[in-house]
């Protein structure tokens, strides 16, 4: 039987000669860093230049970098992308947020047709990587502080790292909700809160899904269809539960990222030892045909900076030798986080899609535009 890959099926015609190029590209790239044919290189070295060394060799390149993040508003990398641009002036940094699941077919489609534009891509489509890794297309490459990362954030070849972890589970407003705030996921489905719920849809967004797997692994389908009468206003974007709760609008907000310990003081978000919740590290990654690739290993080693690290938004570091904020566990010793189990069930899409439609069931289908707009085929792409 005869196998194709997502970025084989969309390029077509001429355009499958433009992913021919930039296969042997990448290919050559790659065992230019001492890599065999599926990308895995032998012994690539860790980093040893300074910031200050990799911010020159960046600035002789061009200062220039395209950064794909996945996210879900337009401006949720504003802040790192001023931080960068503070600490390294003359460096064009141009981040493209979109959902994830939008910039990997993206970002195939590009190399398809011989053209791919970012540097960098940094998504939660945790599947993507290993692939992309096997055809060759990403660029090994091991900043400084790569050795002092968790061994689940990194692949052992160098060809992808997580940059930063992020968590999901179910918060609340503690001046909603008084005594009675929910503790569990089963308060969530007592009727007091029939109409004061916000989430982001479980069938939009793979790791709100995978959180939502957990509780009916955990708590039954019983809790779904009682969930489903809750009369819980979903949202595209897994931001809206914390905006919701945040602004009042609702007392209880599931699926949103855990916000920085002390930052929002009446939005308490809900994770320990007694529930299940989600924690994933974010995998970034240098295209092997990257056009600024000095200025990408700038950007990478910057982001694995104990400085960076030590002000992760959430307390949680993906480095071993960063303690987590305000007495936190690294994310990797809360079994219930589910940290490995997340990996594996993204690289099941089958599995995935079962998940999926099966909540569209009882929640319905997704509606409305995607949070972050539709930016099209090539966005950060230079004006003609």
């Amino acid at each position: 039987m005869t196998t194709f890959s997502r970025r084989q099926v969309l390029g077509a015609s001429a355009a499958a000669v433009g992913a021919a190029a930039f296969g042997v590209t990448a290919l050559a790239a790659s065992r230019e860093t001492g890599s065999g044919t599926s990308g895995s290189p032998a012994g690539v070295p860790e980093e040893t230049r300074s910031l200050d060394q990799l911010y020159a060799a960046a600035m002789r390149e061009g200062g220039a970098l395209v950064v794909y993040a996945g996210g879900d508003t337009a401006g949720q990398q504003n802040g790192t992308e001023q931080a960068f641009r503070s600490r390294f002036p003359g460096v064009g940094l141009t981040t493209v947020v979109d959902y994830s699941k939008y910039h990997d077919v993206r970002v195939d489609s590009q190399i398809a047709n011989g053209a791919p534009l970012p540097d960098v891509v940094q998504l939660q489509t945790l599947h993507d990587f290993p692939s992309w890794k096997e055809e060759g297309l990403l660029l090994p490459y091991k900043p400084a502080g790569f050795s002092a990362l968790h061994d689940g954030f990194k692949d052992p070849d160098g060809t992808w790292l997580a940059i930063a972890v992020t968590a999901f589970s179910f918060m609340y407003d503690s001046r909603s909700t008084g005594t009675a705030a929910p503790r569990t996921p089963p308060d969530l489905v007592d009727a007091r809160w029939k109409g004061r719920i916000a989430s982001s849809y479980p069938q939009d967004d793979d790791a709100v899904l995978f959180l939502y797997r957990q509780y009916v692994h955990e708590y039954g389908w019983d809790w779904a269809a009682r969930l489903a009468t809750q009369n819980v206003r979903f949202a595209r974007g897994t931001h809206t539960p914390g905006a919701a709760v945040a602004a009042g609008q609702k007392a209880i907000g599931i699926g949103g990222a855990a916000p920085h310990p002390g930052q929002a003081a009446t939005t308490r978000w809900v994770a320990g030892d007694d529930i299940p919740f989600l924690g994933w590290g974010q995998r970034a990654a240098i295209l092997a045909g990257a056009e600024h690739p000095e200025a990408a290993k700038l950007y990478l080693n910057w982001l694995l900076s104990t400085e960076v690290q030590h002000g992760a938004a959430n307390g949680w570091s993906v480095r071993t030798d960063v303690p987590p904020a305000d007495g936190l566990r690294p994310i990797w010793e809360y079994p219930n986080a589910h940290v490995d189990h997340f990996a594996q069930f993204m690289a099941d899409r089958a599995e995935v899609e079962r998940w999926r439609q099966t909540f569209t069931l009882y929640f319905g289908e997704v509606q409305g535009p995607p949070s972050t707009g539709w930016l099209g085929m090539q966005p950060g792409a230079p004006p003609t």
